[in-house]
């Protein structure tokens, strides 16, 4: 999912930074990711050493402990930090307004490479990258900066979600799942999108006829709170949902997450058996209060990414052109099962393992009004 924000602001003309380059190779270990078409790299800059090297990130309102895609990118930089031995500054933001103050504070320290986690950081991060060409960017969630020492990196995560909703429609005990968003964005809705048309596939496969709860594809709506930050308004729809009769949810809402995770944890003592399906990380590693009520998680590699950004910039290497995380370069990924993954049967587990070489091989398309473009 992602729970955006953003603005604009200036960097001090008269900061130089030690060279400063990236590329962006997403992915597992021994993998390199391969974005879209490329462009010219920005003139200038050198190698800087790891002991000079400086990484930073500055989250969205979600924070860093949102259990989700800031906590992802921000531990992949910690990471960073003990595997190439660079220094590492972090900037936190709890609300809209602390952005610009926090980009300030990177330009200041001098940054080599900034992280701006999630898509409505993009017009600060265009009005910094303009004002220093000498400073490299790599925002997560966001392909609308055409800059030369911009990277932006996306994921399209409808590929990951149909599993999750192929999955979902195969476990469930009362014909009903659910899904809702914290706002109507692409990069929300592209999950939705995703979970939405896998349990279509079940039904048409399977001959069955679960419901979704939550999102209509087709007319692009649905079920929101309209915030990412009220954790209380993520268990309220979670609860209406519950009530309506899904016994599978997933939230798209970042820290909100955690609000429907409660609920859940609510219900089931009260003697339902719902369970939740996490997004963006892995939630059994990164919110590991709900292990028992998790089935599985839609995950974007934003860890991994982080990490490799980091080591092709310091190595003296970069490339704007955006990168696009799919099934196939293991950018998206439908985490185990885990504790439940005796509740699912080997004949669903080989379905969804047939799905997903399907989709790598371009026999089965999925389609979002919000997929990137590849």
């Amino acid at each position: 999912m992602n729970h955006p924000l953003h603005s604009a602001l200036s960097l001090p003309g008269a900061l130089k930074r030690s060279a400063t380059v990236g590329t962006i190779t997403l992915g597992a270990t021994a993998l390199l990711l391969t974005g879209c078409g490329a462009a010219p790299a920005p003139s200038g800059g050198g190698t800087a050493g790891a002991s000079d090297y400086l990484g930073c990130i500055v989250s969205d309102a979600g924070g860093f402990d949102d259990q989700s895609f800031n906590q992802s990118s921000y531990e992949g930089l910690k990471k960073t930090q003990t595997d190439l031995g660079i220094k590492i500054k972090q900037a936190e933001s709890t609300t809209k307004a602390d952005f610009e103050p926090n980009l300030n504070q990177m330009a200041n320290a001098g940054c080599n490479l900034t992280f701006t986690v999630g898509f409505l950081l993009a017009d600060a991060t265009k009005k910094v990258a303009t004002s220093d060409a000498s400073a490299h960017f790599a925002i997560i969630d966001d392909n609308s900066i055409n800059l030369p020492n911009v990277k932006p990196v996306v994921y399209d995560t409808a590929q990951a979600a149909f599993l999750a909703g192929y999955a979902s429609a195969a476990q469930t005990k009362t014909g009903k799942v659910g899904t809702f968003g914290g706002i109507n964005i692409p990069t929300v809705t592209i999950f939705m999108d995703g979970f939405a048309d896998g349990v279509k596939y079940y039904n048409e496969k399977k001959g069955k006829s679960v419901q979704l709860l939550g999102w209509d594809k087709n007319t692009q709506q649905g079920v929101f709170t309209n915030t990412f930050d009220v954790v209380q308004e993520g268990t309220k729809a979670t609860n209406n949902l519950l009530n309506d009769g899904a016994d599978i949810i997933m939230p798209v809402a970042g820290p909100l997450g955690k609000g429907a995770g409660d609920a859940i944890l609510a219900a089931n003592t009260a003697g339902k058996d719902a369970k939740l399906v996490w997004v963006d990380s892995d939630g059994y590693l990164t919110a590991p209060a709900f292990k028992a009520v998790l089935l599985t998680s839609v995950m974007k590699k934003m860890g991994e990414a982080v990490e490799n950004i980091v080591k092709d910039d310091k190595d003296g290497k970069f490339d704007p052109t955006p990168y696009v995380g799919t099934l196939e370069n293991d950018g998206v990924a439908l985490a185990p099962f885990h504790d439940l993954d005796s509740s699912v049967t080997a004949d669903t587990k080989s379905e969804l393992d047939a799905i997903r070489k399907d989709i790598i091989s371009g026999t089965l398309k999925i389609e979002s009004p919000a997929s990137p473009k590849k």
